[in-house]
């Protein structure tokens, strides 16, 4: 008791209960109903997965009854307070009643980084505090719940249409050059509909449109537009937009051709570089336009949407009520050109450790592992199924058939497994030099804005979960970061690496309390924020000297006489000092 070795734990977790009984803590059983809010998600948490929880927690109970020495000592502890405490979400203890020695693994307000629309919002704010710029690493993104927000969205999807429509004719020329005008272009392969009807010839006229809104787009980042209003910015008239989307459809389905498109080939190939050149995105957003639609405030992969039309996009947001929580959404640029492993696309859970927020330090795990979709990479097919990895998601579906036998049929890769398979390609120094530093600049960059935003507890500590996608060009770029990662054993992968990572959490948390040089696992330490040294302050003996200046005395009429007193006879010296500034 002396030593405060006495925990309690609210959730399925196993491997915390065992590693704490191995460094002789005693658990305190829960003995309270707690409180849950069913409109506050994260990756693991939920009414569903709290009550899988309690279960799994009951079933324990129940066995541990067995476990005579733990059971005995739990009893002798039921009257005592726990001082560390692991639970599925912050909610289910009143945070703010706890003693300042009492450890959790949660802070208080991290909605600005593990939220969809908090992340949004916040990748905006990054260059105010780092001197990087989040569309090198964050897919762009859009709330849609204010008209300004979604006019913002529509420009930006107006926009790519434009760019879109540039890289078509590149494209095109380079890849079809000896086909005919309907050709086998980029953005004509869904064979049956193709097959139906001969495609539609589109006039040049529609290249020099998309043309004039790049060249207006460049304006706007060389800042050539400062002095013009705002449509004149945009460069194309309302009509116009709507007619160069509407065509735009058109050829990026199939349905029709560009006449004579080599004839703008040099032009559109200067734009786009010139474009490339101010927008490091350009790569990712590849031809077809397609938006992922997320509710702002749900995860595991609920109600996510992949669209490609604009006006399906907007009839979406519009249907819901604006003022329930769970009906906002956030647009993001989805990575139409992902690196796909057997033409399958993946994603990689990342996790990091964050142990104070004042001075922030932040730790990264060594070892991640790779989710891989069920079906086949397309961009013909929106199907959830093909473009969200979440194991949340495909778990409920089988292995497509004419899917690589090469993948596991558990969908997941350790990092090592991976780095492997890099080195096979001749690319083994990828995950060293581009992939994992890329990684950790994106987590300490996004939590340095985050800072502000967090109730920075002392004696608190929360392992998060990153999910990144990697571009062509090995680059990672960051989806979301969850707050209460799901470390159930899913799969043989994270069967291992779920207990190793928490194992080693215990390390960094409690371990190091003792001793600092002690092991901690995998876990490196990626950012600690310099102690800011308040400067040098010397006391000084203040002194005020001066006299002292009596009020004037009423006038008297004057008395004839000679002895007047000394006109300073009223002035005497003061001198005062004040005490020491320093004690």
């Amino acid at each position: 008791f002396q030593e405060k070795k006495i925990f309690s734990i609210y959730g399925h977790y196993p491997v915390i209960r065992a590693a704490l009984r191995r460094k002789g803590w005693v658990e305190k059983k829960f003995h309270f109903l707690p409180k849950f809010l069913p409109n506050v998600d994260d990756d693991s948490a939920g009414v569903t997965e709290c009550k899988r929880a309690e279960g799994k927690e009951g079933q324990e109970t129940a066995l541990e009854k067995t476990d005579d020495i733990h059971d005995v000592m739990s009893r002798l502890v039921k009257n005592e307070m726990p001082y560390f405490l692991w639970t599925i979400k912050r909610d289910v203890i009143d945070y703010h009643s706890l003693n300042c020695d009492q450890v959790l693994n949660h802070f208080g307000k991290t909605a600005s980084f593990t939220t969809k629309i908090g992340l949004c919002v916040n990748m905006r704010n990054l260059p105010w505090y780092v001197q990087a710029n989040p569309d090198s690493f964050f897919p762009r993104c859009y709330g849609l719940c204010t008209e300004s927000e979604k006019q913002e969205f529509l420009d930006d999807f107006r926009r790519t249409v434009a760019s879109s429509v540039l890289k078509w004719v590149v494209s095109h020329q380079k890849s079809c050059s000896g086909s005919g005008p309907g050709g086998s272009g980029p953005g004509s392969r869904k064979g049956p509909e193709n097959a139906e009807s001969k495609p539609t010839g589109l006039p040049g006229e529609l290249v020099d449109t998309a043309c004039k809104a790049c060249q207006a787009y460049l304006g706007q980042r060389e800042h050539r537009d400062i002095d013009g209003s705002r449509d004149a910015g945009r460069g194309l008239t309302e009509d116009e937009w709507k007619d160069l989307t509407q065509q735009y459809y058109s050829l990026v389905h199939g349905d029709a051709f560009i006449s004579n498109s080599r004839n703008h080939f040099s032009q559109c190939q200067a734009l786009l570089n010139k474009i490339t050149s101010v927008n490091p995105q350009t790569e990712i957003d590849g031809l077809r336009n397609i938006w992922i639609i997320k509710p702002a405030a749900k995860s595991r992969g609920r109600d996510i949407v992949c669209m490609n039309r604009v006006e399906d996009i907007l009839e979406l947001v519009a249907a819901d009520r604006p003022s329930a929580r769970d009906n906002k959404w956030v647009a993001q640029k989805y990575i139409e050109t992902p690196l796909l492993i057997y033409d399958t696309k993946f994603d990689i859970r990342q996790w990091f450790l964050v142990t104070d927020w004042n001075p922030l330090t932040v730790w990264f795990y060594k070892e991640s592992y790779l989710r891989f979709s069920t079906r086949r990479f397309s961009l013909d097919n929106l199907d959830s199924a093909i473009h969200l990895c979440n194991n949340s998601v495909q778990r409920r579906l089988r292995n497509e058939e004419d899917r690589s036998p090469r993948l596991p049929c558990h969908n997941t890769w350790t990092s090592t497994r991976f780095r492997q398979y890099l080195q096979k390609r001749g690319r083994g120094a990828v995950w060293a030099d581009v992939i994992y530093p890329s990684m950790k600049r994106a987590i300490a960059n996004t939590m340095k804005v985050a800072q502000d935003h967090v109730e920075p507890r002392k004696n608190s500590f929360e392992l998060y979960g990153a999910d990144f996608v990697l571009g062509r060009d090995f680059q990672p770029w960051l989806i979301e970061i969850n707050s209460s990662p799901a470390m159930h054993a899913s799969t043989p992968v994270t069967a291992q690496l779920c207990a190793q990572v928490q194992e080693d959490t215990i390390k960094v948390v409690l371990d190091r309390k003792v001793d600092r040089n002690c092991d901690t696992g995998n876990f490196e330490l990626l950012w600690r924020q310099p102690s800011v040294e308040l400067p040098p302050f010397h006391g000084s003996d203040l002194c005020v000297e001066g006299v002292s200046v009596r009020p004037a005395r009423k006038q008297m009429p004057p008395i004839p006489s000679s002895n007047f007193p000394s006109a300073l006879g009223d002035i005497r010296p003061l001198t005062a000092r004040c005490p020491s500034a320093v004690p």
